[in-house]
């Protein structure tokens, strides 16, 4: 996946994550790339990079406890 592909991914599930939690976007950039989640996305091997936003949120908030 090309880097700016990937770029607004990640800033679209931060987003996500913020308005889910109700926090600002800047702490949710802060969990999100110290989250497992966030290293599996990065790794191209793992698949992850073709879910749906909607799906990795998912998989955050699971990994998360929230």
């Amino acid at each position: 996946m090309r880097d700016q592909v990937l770029w607004r991914k990640e800033g679209r599930i931060a987003a996500m994550l913020a308005d889910r939690l109700g926090i600002d976007t800047e702490r949710a950039l802060d969990i999100f790339y110290n989250s497992h989640t966030y290293a599996l996305l990065i790794n191209p091997e793992s698949g992850l990079q073709l879910q749906s936003d909607q799906y990795i949120i998912a998989d955050l908030i699971k990994e998360l406890d929230v």
